[in-house]
């Protein structure tokens, strides 16, 4: 039995490293992180996003940290893969306003693709272009955790996962995301989350987009994350998901946008003023004997700034 994960991953290697664009369903609908947002059609999404890419990355590679799939339990349903990739090379040219260092690069990206009859029919990428910036010398964003390329799992089995149980491993997902959403206004905690039987394991690692950055265990995870973003967006609501897949010991879910919230406290550099706001969101784990040990979490901060009044390329 052809194996849908396998043909998708094959079929973006192929893609990547040759420009052959099969792999895409002609009419394949695509939503893409800030500034390219929808693009719709196999040859708009070469000439908008594949070709540029290729175009500022000399000698391209695309390495995958993780590749797997399952069948989709939120509307629309279907067949669907999740990826934490990175696209290397030397960065010698623009790219969507980000001027090149013109040396080597890792873009980092979450990606979801809808698999139909051996075509990717629908895509959303969330690319990282603050962590790009980072790289050649300039942060957009005040520094809150540690800023790295994003790891492997520490188990480096990701790629076309074999064995664990898929539903117990999404099913743990759901009830952290169900509890995490409710938290003491006085000590921003929320029920079940740490502890012997939380959710998290207390060695977690959290890794975050450019602007938030990786954290270890809880404590760093509210430190750096958390606490600022509860503290800018006390009635965040999110959950709002078109894809929660499991695969074996690793699930994945995604929102576009995913939270609404208000603007109550300043954040990123700049002044609340209580503007409404959304966030496109990714969350990728791994999870082993009943709680979450990994989490990579890509969030569309490029968006997210422009509609907070910033401008990410002033100078």
């Amino acid at each position: 039995m052809t194996d849908f994960r396998q043909v998708a991953r094959d079929g973006l290697a192929q893609l990547w490293a040759e420009g052959e664009a099969s792999i895409l369903a002609p009419d394949v609908l695509a939503d893409l992180a800030w500034p390219l947002n929808r693009v719709v059609g196999r040859e708009a999404v070469t000439q908008t996003f594949i070709e540029p890419l290729r175009a500022a990355f000399t000698g391209l590679q695309r390495r995958d940290l993780m590749f797997f799939g399952g069948d989709n339990i939120r509307a629309p349903g279907g067949q669907w893969c999740a990826c934490v990739t990175h696209y290397v090379g030397n960065f010698n040219a623009p790219l969507w306003g980000v001027a090149p260092s013109t040396s080597l690069a890792f873009l980092r990206a979450g990606e979801f693709f809808r698999v139909e009859n051996g075509q990717i029919t629908e895509m959303k990428i969330i690319f990282d272009l603050p962590d790009l910036m980072r790289q050649c010398g300039r942060m957009p964003f005040p520094r809150l955790g540690t800023e790295i390329v994003f790891p492997a799992p520490a188990t480096q089995d990701g790629l076309i996962p074999q064995g664990g149980n898929s539903k117990e491993t999404l099913d743990l997902v759901e009830g952290m995301l169900r509890d995490l959403h409710l938290f003491d206004p006085e000590t921003g905690e929320s029920k079940g989350q740490t502890g012997d039987d939380g959710y998290w394991h207390h060695e977690m690692l959290w890794y975050g987009p450019g602007g938030i950055g990786t954290n270890y265990q809880w404590r760093g995870f509210v430190k750096d994350h958390r606490g600022p973003f509860l503290a800018a967006f006390p009635d965040r609501k999110g959950g709002n998901h078109y894809c929660r897949i499991g695969d074996g010991n690793y699930a994945a879910v995604s929102g576009w946008p995913s939270m609404t919230m208000t603007w109550q406290a300043d954040y990123l550099g700049l002044k609340a003023d209580g503007r409404p706001l959304t966030l496109r969101v990714m969350d990728f784990y791994r999870c082993a004997n009943a709680q979450i040990m990994e989490n990579w979490v890509c969030l569309d901060y490029g968006d997210l700034y422009q509609q907070m009044g910033g401008d990410l390329f002033a100078d």
